[in-house]
């Protein structure tokens, strides 16, 4: 496919082939676009595929890409009705960034400016802002509708750290020597947001291990347990591992975490960022889990409708069928590792979902059969709410990702 490079422009220009490629990129994309979940990849392949697109470039494309994945149903027609349209409309809604304002002026610049709120943005453009999410939605998370949510779905989502040393300042000299602006979060000590344009994985800081990049709201779950010093906890479905390093810092020397997933790839991840960050209390279980723990954290695989900002394709190739098959891997999860919580001992369930199917309805029928767990109140919500026998973070609280969790004592 053909290219041509707006770095030939300058900083702060929009080169008049930037709507031509935005088409072709977006139709290179489109067959894929409601089937697809492993997109981000399939993007990021499609953008460093031609060498003569530079850094910003790509930082441009990525950008207007999501934006029209964030706002697919109001987007799409026109891609077919009136490309031109379509890109104006995409320049028009994209976040404003030093890498998209040359092109919305380029491409928008005779319209007025873009209210803060959908509402606003709707009535301009004259769409419906409840077809920014899947109707099924509606069933399973109702609030995700109200418009504080629905403006949280349509922004971009946040750059969050967590701080993993018992001494920051280091993070925030070479931060600061590198012009990055950035906040403490006022919700969870370690977490801190970053609030420039900058790829926080070249730093000294972090080859170093003294953060992680982590959502606010994933970091929030383990202080909703609050997981005891010194304890022994298995991490049953670790990923790539930041809650189990997190839970590593929590529970401190005297603890240990095991960490388990049935995927290699992942577990390698985990043993990388570990060895990073100097955790000598983690273990990598590559066997099926044995014995008796004082916590189980079951972080189980979900369809993500928590991450949707962040992952807004997943709105469109997610079904409600999904759901109920999520569901049914999930309440067997939890049926598995309960047997490893010792007595007196905790099973706290965790999802990036949003779905009452997903999140208190799995709680409820664990429950009912296994009657040794009851529900445990936490002395510290941070923002979740009740729902059922657990708690729900809704992405506008934090400005965060989604996030269920529930702890259920031994008896």
């Amino acid at each position: 496919m053909s290219s041509v490079s707006s770095a030939v422009t300058g900083p702060g220009r929009s080169h008049p082939g930037q709507q031509r490629i935005l088409l072709e990129l977006l139709a290179r994309l489109r067959p894929d676009l409601r089937r697809d979940r492993n997109l981000p990849a399939r993007i990021e392949r499609l953008l460093a595929s031609d060498r003569r697109r530079g850094a910003r470039d790509r930082r441009l494309y990525r950008e207007l890409i999501y934006t029209a994945l964030r706002h697919l149903p109001w987007v799409e027609p026109w891609l077919d009705r009136d490309p031109g349209r379509a890109a104006r409309m995409i320049a028009w809604l994209a976040s404003e960034t030093p890498a998209t304002s040359a092109f919305r002026a380029a491409q928008a610049g005779d319209w007025p400016a873009a209210p803060a709120d959908l509402a606003g943005r709707a009535t301009f453009l004259k769409e419906d802002p409840d077809a920014l999410l899947p109707a099924w939605i509606r069933r399973h998370c109702p609030e995700l509708l109200l418009p504080a949510e629905l403006d949280a779905q349509l922004r971009r989502a946040p750059l969050w750290l967590r701080l993993q040393a018992d001494d920051p300042s280091p993070v925030f000299a070479e931060f600061g020597r590198k012009g990055w602006a950035w906040r403490r979060s006022d919700a969870h000590g370690p977490a801190m947001r970053v609030l420039a344009e900058a790829d926080v994985t070249l730093t000294d800081s972090y080859r170093s291990g003294l953060f992680e990049i982590q959502d606010l709201g994933s970091q929030l779950v383990l202080p909703v347990a609050s997981p005891a010093p010194g304890g022994r906890w298995l991490d049953a479905c670790a990923g790539a591992g930041g809650k189990t390093l997190q839970l590593g810092r929590m529970l401190g020397p005297a603890g240990r975490v095991d960490a388990h997933d049935i995927r290699p790839a992942a577990l390698e991840e985990l043993a990388k960022r570990a060895s990073r960050a100097g955790a000598r209390n983690i273990g990598i279980l590559r066997d099926p889990p044995a014995g008796s723990y004082d916590g189980v954290l079951v972080d189980a695989p979900c369809t993500g409708s928590g991450t949707w900002r962040r992952a807004p394709h997943l709105r469109w190739c997610t079904a409600e069928a999904d759901v109920g098959r999520a569901a049914a891997r999930q309440l067997d999860l939890l049926g598995r590792f309960s047997a490893l919580v010792g007595p007196g001992g905790v099973l706290v369930y965790a999802t990036c979902s949003v779905s009452s199917h997903e999140n208190e309805g799995v709680v409820g029928a664990f429950l009912a059969a296994h009657p040794g767990f009851a529900p445990r109140q936490p002395s510290n919500l941070h923002g979740f709410s009740p729902r059922g026998p657990g708690f729900l973070l809704l992405p506008s609280v934090h400005d965060s990702d989604g996030f269920f969790v529930a702890i259920l004592a031994h008896k």
